[in-house]
């Protein structure tokens, strides 16, 4: 077959040729555009997951962060519930203290009582008292018992018997000052306190009522006025059930005013003179947390 003609011009055979490479062209062509469009979707595809993959972290973060916030309101509820505890305890042991007090009170205001009908009264004046002998002045107050564990404070006079109408005032003003405390009057409290032990210095409550005006200075943030108070109490007081707990506000209010060491050294001194009461239980978490 002759794929020209005498003159040049192509015959059917090569037109025919022409238009089937023509077709395998477009056929390659139109494959071509067939692979672009599925790695145009598979990338697609990918963009998708990598979108739910980043959705799927975002969320993770963030329900990861409400995860921490629920656990620290938690604790917070826990510290909150354990305070509303001591408060409780504290209170419970309180009017414990307060019940015994006024048992006490009625107990001698009995005593005092058959005395009196035993004794058919009062003695006549120039009388001396029984057992006391004879020239004693009856009329003075006796001195203080020597290694008394509550002495006179400084300023104060050692008095004699109290009768049934002085403890009921005495206890009337300690609880007239531990009220002020609780209702927050803080200043109130800390003169009500205060003229309480000058007061009665040998009371069983005065203990208390200098480690209260301890706290109450405490609340006011006058650290230093609580440590004083609270050292008074060590000094007047020594035998006080109340020093491990004046001496754990003592710790407190060194540690506010930045003294870390003395804090330290009173925190173990509470562990090792009084390991079996509350203070020391308290101590020995605030020495483990530093």
């Amino acid at each position: 077959m002759r794929w020209w003609s005498e003159r040049g011009a192509v015959t059917p055979a090569v037109l025919f040729l022409a238009l089937i490479l023509t077709a395998s062209v477009a056929r390659a062509a139109l494959f071509d555009d067939d692979e672009a469009r599925k790695r145009i979707d598979l990338l697609r595809q990918r963009v998708d997951q990598m979108d739910q993959r980043l959705s799927s972290v975002e969320g993770t973060v963030k329900s990861q962060g409400l995860v921490d916030l629920l656990k620290d309101i938690e604790q917070i509820k826990a510290d909150i519930a354990k305070l509303r505890g001591q408060q409780e305890v504290l209170t419970y042991e309180l009017e414990q203290a307060q019940k015994r007090q006024r048992d006490l009170y009625i107990d001698l205001d009995g005593r005092l009582r058959k005395l009196e009908t035993a004794t058919g009264g009062a003695p006549a004046p120039g009388a001396t008292a029984p057992g006391a002998p004879t020239g004693q002045d009856t009329g003075a107050a006796p001195p203080p018992v020597a290694g008394s564990a509550n002495p006179p404070l400084p300023g104060t006079a050692a008095r004699g018997p109290a009768t049934a109408t002085d403890l009921a005032g005495e206890q009337r003003a300690y609880d007239s000052a531990l009220d002020l405390f609780k209702a927050g009057s803080y200043p109130a409290a800390i003169t009500g306190f205060q003229s309480f032990v000058r007061s009665y210095p040998r009371s069983p409550l005065a203990p208390s009522a200098l480690y209260w005006a301890g706290n109450a200075q405490f609340a006011q943030r006058d650290y230093k006025g609580a440590i004083a108070t609270q050292r008074q109490l060590l000094s007047a007081y020594p035998d006080s059930q109340k020093i491990p707990d004046a001496l754990l506000n003592i710790a407190s209010s060194q540690s506010e005013l930045g003294d870390r060491a003395g804090a330290r050294r009173t925190l173990e001194d509470i562990v090792s003179r009084y390991p079996s009461s509350d203070a020391a239980a308290k101590a020995k978490q605030r020495l483990a947390a530093r």
